[in-house]
Parts: structure tokens; C-alpha cells; sequence
């Protein structure tokens, strides 16, 4: 079933999930845009964030980065971005008919049971919301699978939730992610892919900020089984999660070439058996031992009297000097490739 997100938790495949986050503006049409353009990428969610500014936040609660000229406080910014349940409805339905799964980041109980009421393919826990135990319960209640985002956690706290979602049985992926925006290369941390892989024995992925498409490939490379990449339309774009995000046509770039290496990885080769699928290949490109000249039969062969040319289907390079000092018993023209039976 496709809206069963742990059947994407496989070896072999990535899922990759668009983050819209507040990239939509506010606005309803741009949140549907964003749901078509994913869906024509070939990315397998989108994902949005539900605030709800009353359940979140105080309303002296302070800017990240002051990008907006149009809200006095972040919290009025949060009120902006809200969409009623019926908005919320209709996006998912957007979602589902461009078979995209559909998540939202709840960031408040209030923002939970809404989304529980629409319906959503698993728990995205957001960074910043690692330590709200209130939210997190809500969400073992509901036996979803969990996304789990790391980018402001110590190990001791990333093992303690954890080991409260494996006890309460809910699928389980670990993300590596750093809460900077954009991240740089030295901060992206690809190392722990493998690390949390080894320590929590669960789906693991990357939560990137990094605004380009390489930490994505270099992760799907890694085996990441999860990689959510926040999207814009254009670098041009209002917001601020636009240094972090890639555009619409990176997001495509993303999904062929992360396609591609889990192609690869999921097909490891053997050497042997490739070499002897391409032996017809090898004839054509290597090269056999022949006459540089006419020889007449009872001629003995010298070192000068041989050349190496293509194609490679008569006797090897390797048995020039076995030839060297033999006769022949045949007359040979020039660029004859030699056969054991020309010779004594």
C-alpha cells in the first residue's frame, strides 16, 4: 500500500521527501504549485509544517532572522502561515491524487490532532521538538512511524527517544541533520549515517540544509534510506529557508541521480562474470600478436618481425615472447594475426 511509508524504510530504495516547510508564503495556490511540482519531480512525499501561532508560541518569541517586512513579530508571521483544516484537507487530497505521500510537521498538540483528523503517513519530528515529551507521546499513541530530525541533539538525548519509540513498536528512522541554514560542508556530518545505522539498527537518512543537490547524492551513496531536502521555486523566492532549499529543477536532478545510485548499489557485480559478458567487447578493443611483414614458411620468428593490433581475437599480447624463436609452417602476409597452428 502506498501511503504505508515503512514499505519505503527497504534496502535499495530512498525515500525522498520534498519539505515545503513555509516556503508557500501563506498563500493556498503556491501550497497546491508546490504539491504539483514535487509530484512532476518524481520525489515521493511533500511535506509541509502546521503551526498553529496561539498553540506554539508567545507572541514575544524571538526571530530566527528578521526576513519579513510585512510581520511585526514572528508570531504574527506563524498566524500567517496558518491554513484552516479545510485548506489542510484539500491539500492532502492534492497530495493523495498525485500519489505523493503526504506529511506535515505538527508543532503543537493542537497541530497534531489536526493532522491526525486529515490524516498523515508517519511523524515528522522536527529538531526542535525532539525534547517536547507531550507532542512525542501523541505520537506513539497513534503507532504511525516516526522521522526522527537530530540537528540540536546531544547523542544521550537522540538515545533516550530512540529507545522510547523502539519500546513503544513504532517504525523508526534516525536523520542526521544540523540546524544551521544553510549548512556547510564541514557541518553536514555524513559520517553519522553509518554511525546511527550501527547504533540504533533502524532506517537512517539526512535532513538537509546544505541548498544544493550533492550532500542528497553523496547520502543516497552513504545508503541513506530517507533524504528530506527543503524546495523552492526559484533562489529568487521570498523566505527564509531559501538559502537552504533547493529549486524545482534541482529537486528533479536530485531524484534522477539518487535513483541512479540506489540502481547501482542494489546491483553489485561481479567482475568474473562481467568480464565474460563483455569478452565480445574485448575482442574488439584489445589487441592480438601479427606479422609486420610478408614470412615466408620455415621462417624463424624474431622479435621485430611482431606487431600488436586490434582486434584482440587472436593469440594475446601476453604470448609474443612464447612465438619469438619458433618457425612457422605457413606463409603469413602482413597484419596476419598468428594462430598456434601457424607454428612448430
Amino acid at each position: 500500500m502506498r501511503n504505508n511509508i515503512s514499505n519505503y524504510f527497504q534496502k535499495g530504495h530512498c525515500l525522498i521527501i520534498a519539505e515545503v516547510g513555509q516556503a508557500h508564503d501563506g498563500s493556498l495556490g503556491n501550497a497546491h504549485a508546490y504539491i504539483d511540482a514535487i509530484a512532476n519531480s518524481g520525489a515521493d512525499a511533500v511535506k509541509f509544517q502546521t503551526h498553529i501561532a496561539s498553540a506554539e508560541s508567545t507572541k514575544d518569541e524571538p526571530w530566527r532572522v528578521k526576513f519579513s517586512l510585512q510581520d511585526e513579530t514572528r508570531y504574527d508571521y506563524w498566524r500567517r502561515m496558518e491554513f484552516s483544516e479545510e485548506q489542510w484537507v484539500g491539500l492532502k487530497k492534492h497530495a493523495d491524487e498525485r500519489g505523493l505521500l503526504f506529511l506535515s510537521s505538527a508543532f503543537s498538540n493542537e497541530a497534531f490532532e489536526l493532522l491526525q483528523r486529515i490524516g498523515v503517513s508517519a511523524w515528522k519530528v522536527a529538531s526542535g521538538e525532539v525534547s517536547n515529551t507531550l507532542l512525542l507521546d501523541l505520537m506513539l499513541k497513534s503507532s504511525l512511524p516516526i522521522l526522527l530530525s537530530t540537528g540540536m541533539s546531544p547523542i544521550n538525548e537522540i538515545d533516550r527517544i530512540v529507545n522510547k519509540i523502539k519500546e513503544n513498536g513504532n517504525p523508526l528512522a534516525v536523520l542526521q541533520c544540523t540546524s544551521m541554514y544553510p549548512t556547510p560542508p564541514q557541518k553536514l556530518g555524513l559520517n553519522m549515517i553509518h554511525f546511527f545505522r550501527d547504533r540504533y539498527q533502524c532506517p537512517v537518512g539526512l535532513s538537509d540544509h546544505s541548498g544544493n543537490i550533492f550532500a542528497g547524492l553523496a547520502a543516497a551513496t552513504l545508503g541513506a534510506q530517507v533524504l528530506e531536502v527543503h524546495v523552492t521555486f526559484s533562489r529568487e523566492s521570498f523566505g527564509p529557508d531559501v538559502p537552504a532549499s533547493v529549486n524545482t529543477g534541482e529537486l528533479r536532478q536530485l531524484v534522477e541521480g539518487v535513483r541512479f545510485i540506489n540502481r547501482v548499489l542494489s546491483n553489485p557485480v561481479d567482475k568474473e562474470n562481467l568480464a565474460e559478458e563483455l569478452s565480445p567487447m574485448r575482442d574488439l578493443f584489445t589487441k592480438s600478436v601479427v606479422v609486420n611483414r610478408d614470412i615466408k614458411m620455415g621462417t624463424i620468428i624474431t622479435k621485430d618481425m611482431l606487431s600488436l593490433k586490434k582486434p584482440g581475437d587472436g593469440l594475446p599480447p601476453e604470448k609474443l615472447n612464447e612465438i619469438i624463436g619458433r618457425k612457422l609452417k605457413v606463409n603469413l602476409s602482413k597484419d596476419t594475426r598468428i594462430k598456434e597452428s601457424d607454428l612448430e
